[in-house]
């Protein structure tokens, strides 16, 4: 007899990966203290839009929805790969991503040396790796993994 996951499952399993990676994030920013640079935000929001699809698809079954899925996933995973070539040097970054820039930082804070201004967060540079990949890159291959599922729930819808 052979069991074959349906298609709700992989959603759920799908939707709760982008749930657990974007838990993930947070605990690194909020617990352990690692701000995230603006890629890093740039890949939280398909993560956040793959959940939204997930209760959306759990609650209204579609192969549309669950595709939508893949491409959001699909998407994180994306520039996750441009971050992580960012950070290996790669290619070059976005102008506001390398470079230190002064928007939000009063005139007063500015000329004053003992104002406590906190150095942009770059990213070219990986403040943490696992077995040679970086946050970005294991938000890459996470990513293409949640890809795949989503791409498997739609063709069982």
């Amino acid at each position: 007899m052979r069991t074959t996951l349906s298609s709700r499952v992989l959603v759920a399993v799908a939707g709760a990966g982008s749930a657990a990676t974007l838990a993930g994030a947070f605990a690194f920013q909020y617990i352990g203290g690692m701000a995230p640079c603006a890629l890093c935000l740039w890949q939280r929001w398909p993560h956040a839009a793959a959940v939204l699809i997930m209760v959306l698809a759990l609650l209204v079954p579609n192969r549309w929805l669950m595709a939508l899925g893949a491409v959001a996933a699909l998407t994180t995973s994306g520039i996750a790969g441009f971050h992580m070539g960012v950070e290996y040097g790669w290619w070059q970054g976005l102008q506001s991503c390398s470079g230190g820039s002064i928007a939000g930082i009063s005139m007063n804070d500015l000329l004053n040396p003992n104002a406590a201004v906190a150095a942009p967060v770059r990213c070219d540079e990986v403040p943490w790796s696992l077995f040679g990949l970086s946050m970005a890159g294991w938000n890459m291959v996470l990513s293409l993994g949640l890809t795949g599922v989503w791409i498997m729930a739609a063709r069982r819808a």
